[in-house]
């Protein structure tokens, strides 16, 4: 019998029909998983866009972006730690120092240099329209 004979080719292209139908249904389960991956994936990042302040790259660091009173809906825009920043200054009677705001977070005011971190963080909402920093140092929020 020769190699070529047409039962072994029927056989050959039978076998290769098996195959190719195997290959079709695992490609169909395939393109059905990406597209559920991706829908996934759109939704978490969804999610997140909701929930999480935007952050960006600066000298290879990563940042969180504070965005302008304007641009945001609500003060939820803002990273956890400036929104407890924003109710202190709101709750307060009048124009807040540094010192107060750190004194309510837990920090020891009393050791040299331990506000200038919280300062800095008081003057980036502050330059985006969320407080209002006055010549004497304290702050305000605005409306």
């Amino acid at each position: 019998m020769d190699h070529r004979s047409p039962e072994r080719l029927d056989a050959f292209a039978e076998q290769l029909t098996k195959q190719l139908q195997e290959v079709q249904v695992e490609r169909e389960e395939l393109a059905i998983a990406e597209r559920v991956l991706k829908r996934l994936a759109e939704q978490a990042q969804a999610d997140v866009e909701a929930v999480a302040p935007v952050s960006a790259k600066v000298a290879g660091r990563t940042v969180l972006l504070i965005p302008h009173h304007s641009d945001a809906a609500d003060e939820g825009a803002l990273p956890g730690d400036y929104r407890r920043i924003l109710v202190i200054v709101r709750e307060a009677d009048g124009p807040v120092q540094v010192r107060v705001v750190g004194e309510q977070l837990g920090l020891d005011a009393s050791v040299r240099g331990r506000l200038e971190p919280l300062r800095a963080k008081m003057t980036k909402p502050a330059g985006r329209g969320w407080l209002h920093k006055r010549p004497d140092g304290g702050f305000t929020a605005r409306a």
